[in-house]
């Protein structure tokens, strides 16, 4: 489903959010004051390094936490005047799996059933499509704890749109999965999306991001730095991008190869450090590799491979925050207790 055309947007916002804040009771300030406009229908991306907020963001959305400052509106609801209304009216699957190992799949769907209310005469037609939708018809009354890893996240999804739940909310939810299980997690995605509902999630897989998200906001040290689509945001970049693989790798290596890199003509802004290396994004990459590799070559770095592509998302969260996706946190989360704002 696609959120914008040609300038058009959806009737409405299934999420809205302006000067959204969150401040930790020992003064952290995971989020700083972010705006959010989700259309309905939309599948919306949420990405950025570990630690910068993003499950923060979406517990506030889903009124598992207080927000310091600012108004949010899920489905026309306020979280913070109206939480029952907001949380029959969304389905959240958090990082880690919660469903009851000790139950069969129907079992748990059933337990979702009474939580959200479904009435006794609508349960059997419900558990029967989400089991459908999640390939799990076949394992209906096997107990959970039996299940692989994979089967027990297609679950987990079931039991957030047992109640048919017009948003889903999805924070990383094919952490931890083979690549099997997530292409099929991610197909289930995208098959509830083609229904009309709304998806907002996280994830640190980019590419997939990039299949599924119409549009997508990148979160740094709690703010967000870039929202658009997947397109957009890689044209912005400019040009071509030519990665270095150097052989051990050490700061001092890295640092050097982007001297080197600026003297061979590419612009100090366009040379970053990588794991492996360097990355340099310009229009000549692609014709100006050979005269970088000599030089290195000549300034005695040895280097063990090399690359020019068209830009990628991975590209696009590298000269936003200057971090590969999923690297070490830079700002831990804390289960403490919001410090109150007074100015909602």
């Amino acid at each position: 489903m696609v959120a914008q055309t040609d300038g058009q947007t959806r009737n409405r916002n299934a999420i809205e959010a302006t000067d959204l804040a969150v401040t930790y009771a020992d003064g952290t300030r995971a989020v700083r004051g972010i705006d959010l406009a989700v259309a309905e229908g939309e599948c919306f991306g949420f990405l950025g390094p570990n630690g910068a907020g993003k499950t923060t963001v979406i517990k506030a959305l889903v009124t598992l936490l207080g927000t310091t400052r600012g108004s949010v509106r899920i489905n026309g609801f306020d979280p913070h005047d109206s939480p029952r209304a907001v949380r029959a009216s969304i389905g959240y699957m958090a990082q880690e799996t919660s469903v009851d190992e000790t139950l069969t799949a129907r079992e748990n769907l059933a337990f979702a059933c009474d939580l959200y209310g479904v009435s006794r005469g609508e349960r059997a037609d419900r558990i029967a499509d989400v089991l459908e939708l999640v390939g799990l018809e076949a394992d209906a009354d096997r107990q959970v704890g039996t299940f692989s890893g994979g089967m027990a996240k297609r679950l987990d999804v079931a039991t957030a749109l047992v109640h048919e739940p017009p948003i889903v909310f999805l924070d990383e939810p094919t952490t931890g999965l083979d690549p099997r299980s997530r292409n099929r997690l991610w197909e289930h995605v995208r098959a509830i999306n083609d229904r009309g509902v709304t998806v907002f999630l996280t994830t640190q897989y980019l590419a997939e991001a990039d299949a599924l998200c119409d549009r997508i906001a990148v979160l740094q040290d709690g703010s967000i730095v870039a929202t658009d689509t997947p397109a957009a945001l890689k044209a912005a970049i400019g040009g071509d991008v030519l990665e270095v693989t150097l052989a051990d790798p050490n700061d001092e290596r890295r640092a050097e190869a982007r001297r080197i890199a600026r003297d061979v003509g590419f612009d100090p802004s366009a040379v970053e450090p990588t794991d492996d290396g360097i990355s340099v994004t310009a229009d000549r990459a692609r014709s100006a590799a050979p005269d970088l590799l000599v030089a290195l070559s000549e300034a005695g770095l040895a280097v063990t491979g090399f690359e020019v592509h068209s830009p990628t998302l991975d590209d696009v969260f590298l000269s936003l925050t200057g971090e590969d996706a999923g690297e070490e946190p830079t700002q831990q989360s804390r289960a403490a207790a919001v410090t109150p704002g007074g100015d909602r």
